[in-house]
């Protein structure tokens, strides 16, 4: 009796420590066992389940911690507390197998099953009862009860914890996942294993602390080839319009809109994730993209004509104010009325300008000055009242255009006659009261008018230019000046 209580405990401290949760890597796991990545342990290997016709003859395989048995069909798993027998010699043991019983030596390695206490008998179809000795293994042949569970509770199943007893008289794993016993939470999948369960998070879904959390795939290959959407335990890919999803549900492949479905008026071009309408030349494509209108070219742009735009069927045609001509089909050139229609008398002189033309004197001299060549007045020196005048006055005339830019150099000063050991100075004595002038001088004997603020046409501005010269010693001083009319028309060209 003490030596079967001695190996009972024995037999429990080698389950209790077979079942410890410890940390330990696969490495560790010894033959019959495999690692469990869940439980992080050692989980034994099921040899029933994966090995091909495990048992031969007819016998029946059960599974036990590290290996496996091989009883007969009517064989039952059964608690043994009787008194130990003698240890019965191998060769009995031996002699035994050939009788029809299970040889203790040869079972030895697989007698013990978790839950501690166990012991294996088997039931044969006739015949007394055999004790296999030291491992307790005892047939019991009993042909009138073959499938009967002990009804001793001292014969009954002790099954570790995550089993029980199944009608076969044999310990099974508890599905607790079916039979809802677990604690795993709703956002969780209940996983069973052998003698225990696991909580897994759905596919989709990743495990953070306590909770599942969606994995957002859209930020882990395999990417989509336009767009993902991600969501709750998946995603799906998109294609941006005028792209369609391939077969694969990844790649997304253009569509041909000219091929499919042409909708436009007249000219349809296929590209890339879309498609373009065209019109022929003197239309344009309408508000909708799809149909075509008449151009107005006018409408378009500003600066198709210099001057003026008039919009036609299929086309347009410019036009130029009167004094301007049509050149090269949009800009305006000014006319020279001076050369095809002159109306000025015969005492009198064309002056064409921009956009028109005037009638100036032949003989702009007034008394006491008189006309000595072209537009060149002198005030003799002979008369008296000439004392405090200039000494000539030479005319001029230009024409510039309405809002010439600023500061731009319009007309050049200079002296016709250079008298040695003198002083010129140069200066606008009359005409630029609103300061739209500015006289600079280039050198000792000449100088440059300048206009230094936009003027707007048409207006006409008549700026006396005077040059003033003295001699190095002051015993001479003379003066000229040059009365220049300039005419500002009334358009930029």
């Amino acid at each position: 009796m003490l030596k079967a209580l001695l190996l009972t405990m024995l037999t429990l401290a080698l389950v209790k420590s077979q079942d410890t949760e410890e940390t330990i890597t696969y490495t560790q796991c010894t033959d019959g066992y495999e690692w469990d990545p869940v439980r992080q342990q050692c989980k034994d290997i099921d040899e029933c389940d994966i090995v091909p016709d495990a048992c031969k003859g007819g016998m029946k395989c059960v599974n036990h911690y590290g290996g496996y048995l091989c009883l007969p069909k009517t064989a039952q798993i059964i608690v043994n507390n009787e008194q130990p027998q003698q240890e019965t010699p191998a060769a009995e043991a031996n002699s035994g197998a050939t009788t029809g019983g299970v040889a203790a030596s040869s079972m030895a390695t697989s007698g013990v099953l978790p839950g501690g206490g166990f012991v294996a008998s088997a039931a044969a179809v006739a015949g007394p009862e055999v004790q296999t000795g030291r491992n307790n293994f005892v047939i019991r042949r009993n042909p009138a009860d073959l499938q009967r569970i002990p009804s001793n509770p001292a014969h009954r199943i002790q099954c570790a914890a995550g089993y029980e007893q199944s009608e076969h008289n044999v310990c099974q794993d508890i599905d607790e996942c079916a039979a809802g016993t677990h604690n795993c939470r709703a956002d969780q999948v209940c996983i069973n294993l052998r003698g225990s369960f696991a909580c897994q998070c759905p596919p989709g879904y990743q495990k953070r602390g306590d909770q599942c959390v969606d994995i957002d795939e859209c930020t882990i290959p395999p990417y989509c080839h336009q767009r993902c959407v991600n969501t709750p335990g998946s995603f799906y890919c998109q294609c941006s319009p005028g792209f369609q999803l391939a077969a694969n549900n990844y790649t997304c492949v253009d569509i041909n809109e000219c091929d499919a479905s042409n909708q436009c008026a007249q000219q349809c071009y296929n590209i890339l994730g879309s498609f373009i309408c065209q019109c022929n030349q003197g239309y344009e494509l309408s508000s909708d993209r799809l149909n075509c209108e008449d151009i107005d070219e006018c409408r378009t742009s500003s600066y198709l004509c210099q001057y003026q735009c008039v919009n036609e069927p299929g086309k347009f045609s410019c036009m130029c104010p009167q004094g301007y001509q049509v050149v090269r089909s949009r800009t305006c050139q000014d006319i020279n009325e001076c050369e095809t229609t002159n109306e000025c008398r015969e005492d009198e002189m064309c002056w064409n300008y921009h956009g028109g033309f005037r009638c100036y004197p032949r003989n702009p001299c007034q008394e006491p000055y008189i006309l000595t060549s072209e537009n060149r007045c002198v005030c003799p020196v002979s008369s008296a009242m000439c004392r405090d005048l200039p000494q000539s006055i030479v005319y001029k005339y230009m024409s510039i255009r309405s809002d010439r830019s600023v500061p731009s150099d319009i007309f050049q000063i200079q002296a016709t006659t250079i008298y040695a050991n003198t002083i010129n100075t140069f200066r606008i004595k009359s005409g630029n009261e609103n300061g739209e002038f500015y006289l600079r001088q280039t050198s000792p004997v000449s100088a440059m008018l300048v206009l230094v603020k936009s003027l707007s046409g048409p207006r006409e501005y008549i700026v006396d230019l005077e040059m003033l010269t003295v001699n190095s010693i002051g015993t001479f001083r003379t003066s000229s000046v040059l009365r220049l009319t300039i005419i500002v028309g009334p358009f930029s060209f």
